[in-house]
């Protein structure tokens, strides 16, 4: 279970809910991936795209539109623009607590800071978790039968981990090195 800190924004603590896929997903990344386009673009090395279940049509997921996104230096890219996405309700989370080396993480809430609307996956250009998060959604996409198995193992994290977004997803991971392959374990 995750400890919660007093200083820490509600969408910090928001439980997994995994719900029924929603037809508005689509626009609502193209949205999100204009925003980011709008306070990074100039920074960017590529485009801003969809990853995540939300882009994987019919499949049940977390309300939250998973974007990725590159740059030669992620670092510098935050530090730069840290100030416009909190102002236009992106916050970074800080390293140490994301604890995932791959990537610099931003959370898009809504204007109270209570829900999760988008995350963005920020990486360094060449990184390889960028080439896994496109395939891991385009085997989804190509196989029903896949993407009915990652439904009703995401079903099931959920209920278990509903409170624990960690263990939620440590419960997918088998799951996903399957579907990669085994080079990408």
């Amino acid at each position: 279970m995750t400890s919660r800190h007093e200083s820490a924004p509600a969408w910090a603590y928001e439980p997994v809910r995994v719900v029924e896929p929603d037809p508005r997903w689509p626009a609502l990344a193209q949205r999100y991936a204009r925003e980011v386009d709008a306070l990074l673009g100039d920074r960017l090395a590529g485009p801003v795209l969809h990853v995540g279940s939300t882009a994987i049509p019919g499949l049940p997921a977390k309300p939250i539109i998973d974007l990725q996104a590159v740059a030669t230096e992620p670092a510098q890219v935050i530090v730069e623009a840290r100030e416009a996405l909190s102002s236009a309700h992106w916050h970074v989370v800080p390293r140490e607590l994301d604890q995932r080396p791959w990537r610099w993480f931003v959370v898009r809430s809504d204007d109270c800071a209570k829900h999760r609307l988008a995350h963005l996956h920020l990486m360094t250009v060449g990184e390889p978790r960028w080439h896994e998060q496109i395939a891991f959604r385009d085997r989804l996409r190509a196989s029903e039968e896949l993407a009915r198995e990652y439904a009703r193992l995401k079903a099931s994290a959920a209920a278990r981990h509903g409170d624990d977004r960690e263990a939620y997803a440590r419960a997918k991971f088998d799951f996903v090195h399957r579907v990669l392959g085994p080079r990408h374990g």
